[in-house]
């Protein structure tokens, strides 16, 4: 048993700023399933929202963000998360991470806000068309000079150790967690009082995602089997905009590029978002997507296009130069014609159920960023407020790990935590099993747990996973432990809660959109979808 004062699940924004904060008070466990720089965050192009012009205000970023949640937004935890936004970005500049900055005369030194999709002024920060890279790896960089951090990479997390799985009575609190040491194959015990699960999201779920190949729902997994509360997994966003061409697949065409002037057309060169908000092509990603959904149904066509060729060649490229490459790659020059695009899953709203700190039902247990479901994002996630969550609820949750678990104080009973037992499990002998299993996951979540729902897809994506979870469970006891069958594991786990909050969800609202009720019930005041396991 290894003992630590914090041990934080993942290496995005989320997980990095936890564990910067909290090596400043003891030593700190970062574990990631694979390298340090895989995570969510290092794929986020847009940027940072925050408000950071006389133009703008809190009170404006609190009403947009408000708009896009379709009633469900916490206002409080939202109001915190916006004010507490500028201090969290200087921490990032002092850093080192370099925002891009006005090239105007004598406004240099101020930032170069961007606009994206529901935002009625322009505060989104970035660094060119990877906004994402940058602030993580400046954050790794800084991680790794920390000697009070130890980075596990190739580490995966199995469950948390909890007082109630050992026999706990008084309270049910985390003690820590087992670990596969993925080289070895040996299975760590971690134990520590505070633990951050900063996992990202599931967007691999789904069959098109804009996730990397880590996005397995993991987080939410392992809270959900440790007895966490689990809120509103049915909003799961899906980008408008992802590149349609088979040698990149799921590719993301970030929203700051209509923010910048792009417009949605059709195959004869049309706009079309007007017929569905008169926002246009700036109206709030649930509308953009099934309003493509729709129109991609509605023409037959595989997919529609996004133009931004109305802009100078030398602004497209100086703004979106990543984008400009990796299309130039496959042929398309999105200085002279458009881009063909798709929507893709991108984003989970819900999560394990947490206050503006993090705090999640179960003492010492907190979670940041995607993973959790603070209130910020209700129905529907305003472009650019996810890297805003992270960084500051990262903040609150190590204070408040803090002032809960005093260090150099026991913490409450000790327990005798066993080291984990392979039993005679043998090692798998056919993994062809467990990628079809995954497969099949995939698609049927894409197939009737998507864009648009109705409740006859919705009972046979259920009937199906209730049988997939059984023979997971199969692989799960009778095989050694490995990242395959784990990374299955949580998938199916998190794909059946995505559908048992939606099954549980009467109306259309923000992202969960269902034939059989197309409009919200406003005969009552919106509430959550929350599942507690015991």
């Amino acid at each position: 048993m290894i003992e630590y004062d914090f041990v934080v699940v993942g290496s995005g924004a989320g997980g990095l700023s936890a564990a910067l904060k909290a090596a400043r008070h003891g030593r700190v466990a970062v574990v990631t399933k694979r390298e340090v720089e895989d995570s969510n965050s290092s794929w986020a192009q847009g940027g940072i929202a925050c408000v950071q012009s006389e133009e703008d205000s809190f009170d404006q970023h609190v009403q947009d963000t408000l708009i896009a949640g379709a009633g469900l937004c916490k206002e409080d935890a939202v109001r915190v998360i916006v004010k507490e936004g500028p201090a969290r970005i200087d921490e990032l500049v002092a850093m080192g991470v370099e925002f891009d900055r006005r090239e105007e005369p004598g406004a240099h030194l101020e930032f170069d806000l961007t606009r994206e999709g529901g935002h009625t002024r322009r505060r989104v920060l970035h660094h060119h068309d990877a906004t994402g890279k940058e602030v993580t790896d400046k954050l790794i960089r800084a991680a790794r000079a920390e000697k009070n951090i130890t980075l596990l990479e190739h580490h995966y997390a199995i469950d948390l150790i909890t007082t109630a799985k050992l026999g706990g009575v008084a309270e049910d609190r985390v003690l820590g967690l087992y670990v596969l040491d993925e080289v070895s194959g040996e299975v760590l015990t971690l134990r520590s009082d505070r633990v951050i699960l900063a996992t990202g999201g599931c967007g691999r779920v789904y069959l098109y995602t804009t996730n990397p190949k880590v996005a397995t729902g993991d987080g939410v997994a392992m809270a959900w089997r440790a007895g966490a509360a689990i809120a509103n997994m049915e909003f799961i966003q899906f980008h408008p905009t992802c590149l349609y061409h088979p040698k990149q697949r799921s590719y993301l065409i970030t929203e700051a590029m209509r923010g910048e002037g792009a417009v949605l057309v059709d195959g004869n060169g049309e706009e079309f978002m007007q017929k569905y908000d008169p926002r246009g092509s700036l109206a709030p990603r649930d509308i953009v997507a099934r309003a493509i959904d729709h129109e991609i149904k509605r023409t037959g066509a595989p997919c529609v296009y996004l133009d931004i060729t109305s802009k100078p060649a030398d602004f497209v490229i100086k703004h979106f130069p990543n984008i400009y490459q990796t299309c130039l790659a496959v042929g398309i020059d999105i200085t002279r014609e458009p881009i063909p695009v798709v929507p893709a899953a991108h984003y989970q709203c819900g999560g394990v159920r947490t206050d503006v700190n993090g705090a999640t039902s179960l003492r010492g247990l907190c979670a940041v960023g995607e993973v959790g479901c603070t209130g910020l994002h209700g129905a529907n996630r305003l472009a650019s407020n996810s890297l805003l969550e992270c960084v500051v609820v990262a903040h609150r949750a190590v204070e408040l790990l803090l002032l809960k678990f005093p260090m150099g104080k026991t913490n409450g009973q000790e327990y005798a935590i066993p080291v984990w037992q392979s039993g005679d499990a043998q090692n798998i002998d056919e993994l062809v099993v467990i990628y079809h299993n995954w497969d099949e996951i995939r698609r049927l979540m894409w197939d009737y747990v998507s864009i648009v729902r109705t409740r006859k897809r919705l009972q046979r994506a259920a009937a199906r996973l209730r049988n997939l979870k059984r023979e997971v469970q199969e692989f799960y006891w009778n095989f050694r432990i490995s990242s395959e069958v784990l990374e299955l594991r949580n998938l199916v786990e998190t794909a059946s809660l995505i559908v048992d909050c939606a099954e549980r969800r009467h109306e259309s609202r923000g992202l969960h959109y269902t034939l059989d009720s197309p409009l919200p019930d406003d005969s009552r005041a919106p509430v959550d979808t929350v599942l507690r396991r015991y």
